[in-house]
């Protein structure tokens, strides 16, 4: 890493060989299967905040992976506003998983966070080499993310009770997918183990 830029320029100050990725959690879930998906989905965003509070405490920095939903004129904060309105299928589960100031946010234009997104940098300046993958849905976008982490070299963890998807058969199939293929370690969030051998900056 370049010693002038060794932060991005104060972008990311955070040093962790162990990052958290919250795919699609800001979800306005405006598609015909998200009636039936959720009750499952607000359970796992209350497991999920369980699991970022843990992070945190462990010095593990977030990192939120989020569709535009086709808004390419819009940022992150307006994102944010949009699947917050009153109409959004998806409020109650913004309202539980909402960003904290210091939390990192990627926008990505397709399914895999890696795809045409500043991801692979970020995670490169914070050093990581374990990634925490959660989020909507675990059959289309923690699966394709998950499938370009492991082309990458980085090591799994993809916690089977902080993801969700269509259908629980489709969630399990994909998580056996990851698991089968992508080596990765998919016990439920309470047994995990979070840790990281680099120290935060303060």
């Amino acid at each position: 890493m370049p010693a002038k830029n060794k932060d991005l320029h104060g972008s990311a100050p955070d040093k962790s060989d162990t990052v958290l990725l919250l795919i699609d959690v800001i979800n306005d879930l405006a598609f015909p299967e998200a009636d039936g998906m959720l009750p499952e989905a607000r359970a796992m965003a209350k497991r999920l905040l369980e699991l970022k509070k843990r992070a945190r405490r462990a010095g593990i920095p977030a990192v939120y992976v989020n569709d535009n939903f086709g808004k390419w004129k819009s940022d992150f904060r307006r994102t944010i506003e949009h699947c917050l309105a009153p109409k959004s299928k998806g409020r109650d589960i913004v309202e539980i998983l909402r960003p904290d100031d210091d939390d990192y946010f990627v926008l990505k234009p397709k399914h895999s966070g890696f795809f045409s997104s500043t991801l692979e940098t970020l995670l490169k300046y914070l050093g990581a080499e374990r990634l925490i993958l959660t989020g909507i849905a675990g059959n289309f976008c923690v699966l394709f993310t998950a499938n370009d982490a492991y082309m990458r070299d980085y090591e799994l963890l993809i916690p089977e009770d902080c993801c969700v998807s269509n259908t629980p058969e489709e969630n399990a199939a994909a998580l056996e997918l990851m698991r089968k293929f992508l080596k990765a370690d998919t016990r439920a969030s309470s047994k995990l183990k979070l840790r990281q051998r680099k120290q935060r900056r303060t």
